[in-house]
């Protein structure tokens, strides 16, 4: 397999200074942090292999444009059975089985906070509305109808759930940036990958986390404004 990239930096991998017993490699939170670089005929004479064997190759070009045509060439020689593309595709190919992995598991530990959130809502909403029993009857004796008791109980809930997925949202924010590695299941080799916390993602959170509440929060608003009246008046 050759991979063939238009758009890779010549300098990639910066080498710091090397020590004795040590050199310091950097990539710059890339996912290159997983590789190492170094002479062919030093590793291959390391793991006893051929000297004119290679997995992969990785072409910098003059610019994005020249790809496809250097593609066209390579795929034209009778001599080589290679696959040709560009370094972004081929690691988001490697990737794919991690990414549904990871997808997975995220989504299922989301669905059950969700549900936890929703209970922990409903646990909420359903007390307010039994201490505030005399003040919804209050209510709706004077003549607020039941849409205005609902609406201030659903506005309510929504105002807590912003909170917590504010509150959530600025806990993950130490996580922007965090690299780690994990084993590609593809390859079997390490990829190194950062988390990244963007505005989107953090918007996607408020706006799931309101979800929650307007979920939780609707049936104990539906039992305020169903409260008989009279029996509420009574308490006072």
């Amino acid at each position: 397999m050759v991979i063939l990239s238009a758009d890779a930096p010549a300098d990639r991998v910066a080498i710091g200074k090397i020590f004795p017993r040590k050199a310091l490699i950097d990539a710059g939170g890339s996912a290159f942090d997983s590789e190492v670089w170094c002479d062919p005929r030093v590793l291959d004479d390391a793991y006893k292999r051929p000297s004119n064997a290679f997995q992969s190759a990785t072409v910098h070009l003059t610019s994005a444009d020249a790809f496809q045509g250097f593609k066209d060439a390579v795929l034209a020689d009778p001599r080589m059975n290679v696959q040709v593309e560009r370094e972004i595709d081929y690691y988001s190919k490697q990737s794919t089985a991690m990414t549904r992995l990871i997808t997975v598991l995220g989504g299922l530990v989301a669905l059950i906070m969700a549900i936890g959130a929703v209970f922990g809502a409903l646990n909420t909403m359903y007390s307010a509305v039994s201490e505030r029993g005399r003040e919804i009857a209050t209510m709706l004796a004077l003549g607020f109808g039941s849409a205005a008791v609902i609406s201030s109980f659903l506005i309510e809930a929504l105002f807590i759930a912003a909170i917590g997925g504010i509150v959530g949202c600025i806990a993950v924010l130490p996580l922007n940036g965090l690299t780690t590695g994990t084993m590609n299941w593809q390859t079997f080799s390490q990829l190194a990958f950062a988390f990244r916390i963007s505005p989107q993602l953090l918007g996607a959170g408020i706006v799931f986390a309101l979800a929650m509440g307007l979920v939780g929060g609707l049936l104990p608003a539906l039992r305020a404004a169903r409260m008989p009246v009279a029996t509420a008046l009574r308490e006072l």
